[in-house]
């Protein structure tokens, strides 16, 4: 029993409550509970198996006895129970963008849809149509989302599998034959998605460490098993790879299966050139024994290189600045003092405003901005006028009572389709900042959604503008933007882009931060948390700003709070 198998069975759990009606409170706990399994600093495991949950921020008295009873027994009652009552297939359904569990519910009591195969021969027959709260427009978005989903079957989002790499790396370190290790790959890269994992270790005994490595509990089936290198298919159907290689070979290794290709193949040519070859294994050539190679950052040394950061080994312009000795001082999770764009129970969050403050405090931040929804998202339970004056009023009164903290009130803003805002200037004013983002009418023409976009930024109360394509990776392409005009616009209105680190969202790409660094366009590194877990995602959030070439002065919520204060206090043009 694993972390990630105890946080996947109460998600599970809240997904078959919500198919049966019950109470959302209680559904939330479920959730929440996931979360703050995936999340505890601690050997959550353990302290389950030792019931010894008492006190963990998230878990009650009656998720505190299941979890004991599921990593003590490996199994849970209550969850199989409620399982009997649905076929397993059902849940491939919530994998189709647009499915919510009222309609999964709806197409499995009018037409016993329990599968993907079943819903999409449904829609091709035309059954799906004719069914209340359907039609046509659906079936063909249903149809769409199952060919999406078909081409993403391999396909894992980064957030989604760090605990699991988290956890495997630990359990690789345990081992006694190792003496170091390290994940590599596209994971290592901090690529927005993965196909595969791939692992390193440093070993004298590496046929003993692979075989160990196929024992992991993690592990649902051996692909090949071999002296140096052994492939496993996980539990959540990702293919993991370990390659076993010596000490001295370590650094080597590293690098190469780091990779990117494109960045290798570039390093080899550079290593030709200086008459060495480089290779998985180490340098051969005339002057190899030249060189001493303890460490990654030796082998770019002795190619007179900056040592190059794996997030931005993609051989886009990083190796020439590594010899030009111009490569950007990445901002590091250290140095972020707060964070803005967080959602409360007050529209459609999952933990209260002094449950989210709370959490930040414990992070050790200094401030923490609040935005939720504004009214036209009627879906998320967005505030009018009149409640978020309230919610302005409630953070005030908290913040009377902090010392060395404060909260910052503000509003995820709707932009309208005409790139008109859904509160008036008189409110906006009232804000200490605003987030506007579009969350409505995805199918405009790229000029129409970038002239929207843009004439929202126009306006001098947006501080920040949200998610700029409203992609959710793996589940719902962007709508169309012109990326150029939308950072030339924010940087002549002094509007802040957001990185929203949602795992699903990674949104504005890590491929157009380095146009809006040199255009001076700040990021605001935004968790976008519906739960006090979420808050966690910032950790995510600045990986993909170092792959964007990002730097601490790049970065909004690097200030300390007096200086967040400073700035937000002036006027958008004088930033």
């Amino acid at each position: 029993m694993t972390r990630e198998n105890l946080a996947e069975v109460l998600e599970e759990i809240a997904l078959l409550l919500e198919l049966k009606n019950e109470n959302p409170f209680k559904i939330r706990a479920y959730r929440q509970g996931a979360e703050t399994v995936r999340n505890y600093d601690g050997e959550i495991v353990e302290l389950a198996k030792n019931n010894q949950l008492t006190g963990i921020k998230g878990i009650g008295e009656a998720l505190r006895d299941k979890l004991h009873e599921l990593a003590s027994t490996g199994k849970l009652e209550f969850h199989e129970k409620l399982r009997s009552e649905f076929p397993s297939g059902i849940f491939e359904l919530f994998d189709v963008q647009g499915l919510g569990p009222k309609k999964v519910k709806a197409l499995y009591e009018a037409l016993a849809i329990s599968s993907i195969a079943d819903l999409k021969a449904a829609c091709e027959a035309g059954k799906i149509a004719g069914l209340p709260g359907f039609g046509d427009k659906t079936q063909t978005k249903i149809l769409e989302g199952i060919a999406l989903r078909a081409t993403f079957a391999d396909t894992f989002l980064l957030g989604s599998i760090t605990p699991l790499v988290e956890e495997i790396t630990s359990l690789l370190r345990l081992h006694p034959e190792i003496s170091r290790v390290s994940a590599a790959g596209s994971f290592r890269r901090a690529k927005e998605t993965v196909h595969d994992l791939d692992f390193l270790v440093a070993t004298r005994s590496p046929a003993f460490v692979c075989e160990d490595f196929t024992k992991l509990p993690q592990v649902d089936s051996i692909i090949v098993c071999g002296d140096t290198k052994a492939s496993v298919r996980l539990k959540n159907g990702l293919q993991c790879d370990l390659r076993a290689v010596s000490n001295a070979q370590f650094p080597f290794a590293l690098q190469y299966f780091t990779g990117s290709k494109d960045h290798n193949v570039a390093i080899r040519s550079l290593a030709l050139k200086q008459g060495l070859s480089l290779n998985e294994y180490g340098f051969t050539g005339e002057t190899a024994a030249n060189f001493e190679v303890n460490e990654e950052a030796d082998i770019y040394r002795a190619l007179g290189l900056d040592f190059i950061p794996p997030e931005l080994r993609e051989n886009r312009g990083e190796i020439e600045a590594a010899a030009e000795h111009t490569l950007p001082k990445l901002v590091e999770l250290t140095q972020l003092r707060g964070t803005f764009h967080n959602h409360t129970t007050a529209s459609d969050g999952h933990d209260t405003l002094e449950a989210m403050a709370d959490e930040a405090i414990d992070l050790g931040l200094q401030y923490l901005g609040i935005a939720d929804h504004s009214k036209a998202s009627f879906q998320a339970n967005g505030l009018d006028e009149q409640r978020l004056l309230a919610q302005i009023d409630a953070i005030a009164l908290l913040n009377a009572g902090y010392e060395k903290f404060r909260l910052f009130a503000g509003s995820e803003v709707d932009i309208h389709k005409d790139g008109t805002l859904d509160f008036d200037d008189a409110i906006l004013a009232k804000l200490d900042y605003c987030v506007a983002s579009v969350h409505a009418s995805f199918t405009l023409s790229e000029d129409d959604m970038t002239r929207r976009i843009c004439r929202a930024m126009e306006n001098e109360h947006v501080t920040m503008l949200g998610h700029v394509t409203g992609r959710l990776l793996l589940k719902r392409e962007p709508y169309a933007v012109n990326h150029a005009m939308i950072i030339d616009c924010a940087a002549e209105t002094r509007t802040i882009i957001e990185l929203n680190c949602g795992p699903q969202r990674l949104d504005m790409d890590w491929r157009w931060w380095k146009r809006a660094r040199d255009k001076g366009v700040l990021c605001s590194i935004n968790p976008d948390a519906h739960s006090t877990m979420g808050l966690h995602h910032i950790a995510l959030g600045v990986r993909l700003a170092r792959k964007g070439s990002l730097r601490k002065q790049d970065v909004l919520n690097t200030k300390t709070l007096s200086e967040i204060e400073t700035f937000l206090k002036k006027p958008k043009d004088k930033r």
